[in-house]
C-alpha cells in the first residue's frame, strides 16, 4: 500500500496571506489610467483580458484547473481564483506550472519569512539587495479535513528548503485522489505552519489584514514595518 500523509481535520482562523499591495485591489485594471475614453478604455480591457489567466480560468480556458472549481460572488472572489490561475511556470513547493494553490500561514511572522526568502532569492540572482515593497496581509478561515506533513520524517523530501521535485510529485498524487491540501512546517522560519490549500472553495472569509513594507537595503535580510 501506498504511503500518504494522515489526514488532519483542520479548523483554522486568520491564516495570513501576503500580497504585494499593488495586487490587493483586482477590481481595477491596471491599463486604465492608460486610457483617453470609454472606447479607448474597452479596447484596453479585451487587449488585457486576452492574456488573463485569471479571466481565462473563469471561462474554462485553462488545462490545470475547471470553471466549476473557482468561486463568484463572495468576497475578494477574483483574489481568490488568481491564486490558483496565476501559476508560476516552475511551480511552487506544493503545485506545478498548470494550477496554483492559495498558500498561507498559520502566523504573520511566518508568511512574511516566507516572502523575505523567496525575494531575497530574486536578489541574489542580480547580486541587487535594494528594494522597498509593501506587502497587504489576506486573512482567511478554514475549516477541512487536510493532508498533514508535520511530525512526519517519512515527507523530509517534500520540505527539501532548495528542491520542489518530491514536493511536487506528492501534490499531483495527492490532487488527483482528490486532496483539499497540505499543511506542513515552515522551511523559512522554524516552528512555523503553512498550509496549501487546493481548493479554492475551501478558501473562507477572505479580509483585509495589516500591511507590511519590506525593505532591502544591501543584506538578504529586509527591516519590517508594520503600516497600521
Amino acid at each position: 500500500m501506498k504511503l500518504i500523509p494522515r489526514l488532519t481535520a483542520l479548523r483554522q482562523f486568520d491564516t495570513c496571506r501576503l500580497i504585494p499591495s499593488r495586487f490587493a485591489d483586482l477590481e481595477d485594471s491596471v491599463l486604465a489610467p492608460l486610457a483617453d475614453g470609454d472606447t479607448m478604455l474597452r479596447d484596453l480591457f479585451d487587449l488585457d483580458n486576452a492574456t488573463n489567466d485569471r479571466l481565462r480560468g473563469e471561462s474554462g480556458l485553462l488545462p490545470g484547473i475547471g470553471v466549476d472549481e473557482l468561486v463568484f460572488g463572495v468576497p475578494n472572489f477574483r483574489i481568490i481564483n488568481a491564486a490558483y490561475t496565476y501559476a508560476r511556470p516552475e511551480g511552487s513547493r506544493f503545485n506545478d506550472g498548470d494550477r496554483g494553490a492559495w498558500y498561507c500561514a498559520f502566523d504573520a511572522d511566518t508568511a512574511l519569512a516566507e516572502v523575505a526568502f523567496h525575494k531575497a532569492v530574486e536578489y541574489h540572482e542580480i547580486d541587487r539587495f535594494d528594494d522597498s515593497i509593501t506587502y497587504q496581509a489576506l486573512l482567511a478561515d478554514f475549516s477541512a479535513t487536510f493532508h498533514d506533513l508535520r511530525g512526519a520524517d517519512a515527507w523530509q523530501a517534500c520540505l527539501d528548503p532548495g528542491s520542489y521535485v518530491a514536493s511536487q510529485a506528492l501534490a499531483a498524487e495527492l490532487l488527483d485522489a482528490g486532496s483539499m491540501g497540505v499543511i506542513y512546517p515552515s522551511v523559512r522560519r522554524p516552528d512555523g505552519t503553512n498550509l496549501a490549500c487546493f481548493r479554492p472553495a475551501l478558501v473562507g472569509n477572505v479580509r483585509k489584514g495589516h500591511a507590511y513594507r519590506l525593505t532591502w537595503a544591501g543584506s538578504p535580510l529586509p527591516a519590517v514595518e508594520s503600516l497600521d
